[in-house]
């Protein structure tokens, strides 16, 4: 019998935290292991566990899982939060990637050296790229594809949150979106995550910007 789910990541959001939100709409306990040292992740490393020298890494079923978007389409699988078919597979995926590719430039705000100009490129993007896409999408269905929860809801909520974080009435323009956002949250085990004392992690501060850079050497292979 595989054991426990074991994160290994900073102590903050980064790309893990995707992964943490999916396990949680799946029901799985995680434990977590952070690295704050550089000979916490040169171990990793040496062992071997890091095929591309990158984390996030999973230990889940007997295997050692990198690449953000491999685990969460393995969750994704294994949880059926990936579509009835081979149709709406494709469909998720290109929803999930757009909102990866609008977290990743929020993932990279507190290592940008001009916070000002990254704030208001992820905010131009955000309401003329990708809201309008899936303000599209939620104009009549309940969820992305096919009636049901995928893992491209769960990523879209996490992501509109963060959007709110640093722009509080970013979704005035787009209802459908907001209607959205209150249905997932009232999920039980959304609205659990959401309460102080999760393994949620905070908006990232100094003190995550300089572990990561730390262990890193101020090179950043989080892919």
């Amino acid at each position: 019998m595989a054991g426990k789910v074991v994160l290994y990541y900073f102590n903050g959001r980064g790309k893990m935290e995707s992964i943490r939100w999916l396990l949680t709409v799946a029901g799985v306990e995680f434990d977590e292991v952070y690295l704050t040292t550089r000979e916490q992740y040169e171990k990793l490393l040496s062992d071997g566990d890091l095929m591309f020298q990158q984390v996030p890494m999973v230990e889940m079923d007997g295997m050692k899982l990198i690449q953000t978007k491999a685990i969460l389409n393995y969750i994704a699988e294994k949880y059926n939060l990936h579509g009835k078919d081979l149709k709406d597979r494709v469909m998720i995926n290109m929803y999930s990637e757009g909102v990866i590719d609008l977290m990743e430039m929020i993932m990279m705000l507190p290592f940008s050296a001009d916070k000002t100009a990254q704030l208001e490129t992820i905010q131009s993007k955000a309401k003329g790229r990708y809201l309008p896409v899936f303000e599209k999408a939620l104009s009549g269905p309940i969820y992305l594809v096919g009636g049901r929860i995928s893992c491209a809801d769960v990523q879209l909520l996490e992501c509109t949150l963060m959007l709110e974080e640093l722009f509080a009435g970013i979704l005035a323009e787009f209802s459908n979106i907001k209607s959205f956002q209150g249905r997932m949250t009232r999920i039980p085990a959304i609205g659990t995550f959401l309460q102080p004392g999760s393994q949620r992690k905070p908006r990232p501060d100094e003190i995550y910007a300089n572990t990561v850079k730390e262990v890193f050497n101020f090179k950043l292979p989080l892919k």
